[in-house]
């Protein structure tokens, strides 16, 4: 009995003290393993609890830098988030993204590339998602010199404004009947874009552009799992790139359709100098005719492809119209909601420009209060109120450590509503960018960190010299020549609900009854 009680105490598979050290050894390497991984988190910035799989995805509730400013009041102005398997930080400070830009500009020079994004920027081949590169840098300088630079914006200012008469002339024809002003803004801007882009494309092409580039918009501003969350990769579970595969296919298609119209036109234009013997000037040229230029120069740095210049104009036309639109929309209803700023932009209009004329670009630097005013939009309703990079090295920042390969987003949103840099931050006030004002003289062009709704460094907007003329001159035409009033009657204020989307618009449609206020009215041409 007693052999048998010993028997059954021995362990069944006994075991050596060879591989009762390789355990004790396999043992500590694991909880170093956990001990250097618990390290590494520590050294990252401040974080929320997060979940398996999808990490802080859970968190998150559009608009996304409202989530992100909230966050960020609980952790502070550089916190870590991980949306599905993709690491990222957020910089909700001047401070903090003075630090990323001017001290590691070099290392955040990318822009993440999605899955869907990829389709439309045929791999690449465009400017906006291009890798920081030789190709980048030359399409770098050719934006700010030529296709988006002053004298390109200025040769291309009667196309803007033959989008404005457009929209005057729908206006003034519905008076007094409320009009849909978010659809009639968007319209002008798309057209406006198009023809900057190709000024002798016929109209049915125009009008098909439009309805890709809202799509565009749309697929390009959704969230994919495929791009976030790594057991989803491969499978389109939304279907996203199916329908940008369908949408890629037909705005290439119309892209060519441009293309080949404009060959044709330039031969024409050649043939008829050579018969003429004249030479050919450099003015009247749209984008994609300085674009087609420089494919066609052999001493240019670059090489321009086909596919470069059909991608550079996908970005051109996406970027430049829906943003345009949701600023108009958003400086109006500001004004619309803060009567007394709108009288003061009303009479320095009145004052400035008169009533037998409608206001243009050129009086902008006569009228300071309408751009204070524009300024002040631009502070609380930037258009891309996050700024996206990605990480190419490891960052050291704060004291925290930011891995390569993480996405970086700067909360431009948040910035503008800083405390610490503006005196009652949530308050509409113009003044502070005036004369004795305490913002006076500061600029939105990217110098200022707590002011940069274009975004800053390499990869600020390259339009944004256009944005800041063309803006400002449509709400002062739109201001100049009627008198709004909510669809609903009386002196209702405009709800100021932010959409979700590639671009902070509002969430719902304006409708506005307009009253025309000049006797006679100008003439629109």
């Amino acid at each position: 009995m007693a052999s048998f009680m010993e028997a059954v105490q021995q362990p069944l598979f006994p075991m050596s003290s060879t591989m009762g050290a390789l355990a004790l050894a396999l043992v500590v390497i694991v909880l170093v393993h956990v001990a250097m991984n618990a390290f590494g988190r520590r050294r990252l910035p401040p974080s929320p609890a997060s979940l398996p799989v999808i990490g802080h995805l859970h968190l998150l509730r559009p608009p996304v830098h409202r989530t992100f400013h909230e966050l960020a009041a609980r952790l502070g102005p550089l916190m870590h988030v991980r949306l599905g398997s993709t690491h990222c930080v957020v910089a909700s400070s001047a401070d903090v993204a003075a630090e990323l830009i001017r001290s590691h500009e070099a290392k955040i020079s990318e822009r993440p590339l999605t899955a869907v994004a990829r389709q439309f920027a045929y791999d690449s081949a465009g400017f906006a998602f291009a890798p920081y590169s030789p190709h980048w840098r030359f399409m770098k300088r050719l934006c700010m010199s030529e296709l988006l630079g002053p004298r390109t914006v200025e040769q291309l200012r009667p196309v803007r404004r033959a989008g404005l008469v457009s929209l005057l002339g729908s206006v003034l024809q519905a008076a007094p009947k409320a009009v849909d002003l978010t659809r009639e803004l968007i319209r002008m801007s798309n057209t406006s874009i198009i023809r900057m882009a190709a000024s002798t494309v016929p109209g049915s092409v125009t009008e098909e552009a439009q309805e890709l580039v809202k799509v565009v918009a749309e697929l390009v501003g959704a969230f994919n799992a495929d791009d976030y969350i790594a057991l989803c990769r491969g499978w389109d579970l939304q279907g996203l790139r199916r329908r940008a595969a369908d949408v890629h296919r037909r705005f290439d298609a119309l892209l060519e359709e441009m293309i080949k119209h404009k060959e044709e036109a330039r031969a024409a234009k050649k043939k008829e100098l050579e018969v003429d013997g004249a030479g050919g000037g450099g003015s009247g040229k749209d984008l994609l005719d300085i674009l087609l230029d420089k494919a066609e120069d052999g001493a240019a740095e670059v090489k321009l492809s086909r596919d470069n210049i059909k991608a550079f104009i996908i970005d051109v036309v996406t970027a430049g119209s829906d943003t345009s639109a949701a600023m108009v929309e958003w400086m109006l209803a500001e004004l619309m909601n803060h009567p007394e700023a709108l009288r003061k932009v009303r009479d320095e209009i009145d004052g400035v420009v008169g009533r037998d004329r409608i206001a243009g670009e050129a009086d902008l630097p006569s009228l300071p209060y309408l751009q204070a005013a524009y300024k002040e939009t631009l502070r609380l309703r930037p258009a891309a109120p996050i700024a996206h990079r990605q990480s190419t090295e490891e960052i050291h920042i704060r004291g925290y450590r930011v891995p390569a390969q993480t996405s970086v987003f700067i909360n431009v949103w948040s910035i503008g509503r800083d405390p610490a840099y503006w005196d009652e931050p949530l308050e509409f006030r113009p003044e502070r960018f005036l004369a004795g004002g305490g913002s006076e003289g500061l600029e939105p062009r990217g110098q200022h960190f707590q002011f940069m709704p274009f975004g800053s460094g390499r990869r600020g907007c390259p339009g944004m010299g256009l944005a800041l003329q063309s803006v400002p001159a449509v709400v002062a035409a739109l201001v100049q020549c009627f008198d709004w009033e909510c669809s609903t009657g009386g002196r209702m204020e405009i709800d100021m609900e932010e959409g979700d989307g590639l671009v902070c618009a509002r969430k719902h449609p304006l409708l506005l009854h307009a009253h025309p206020r000049l006797t006679p009215f100008p003439p629109l041409l």
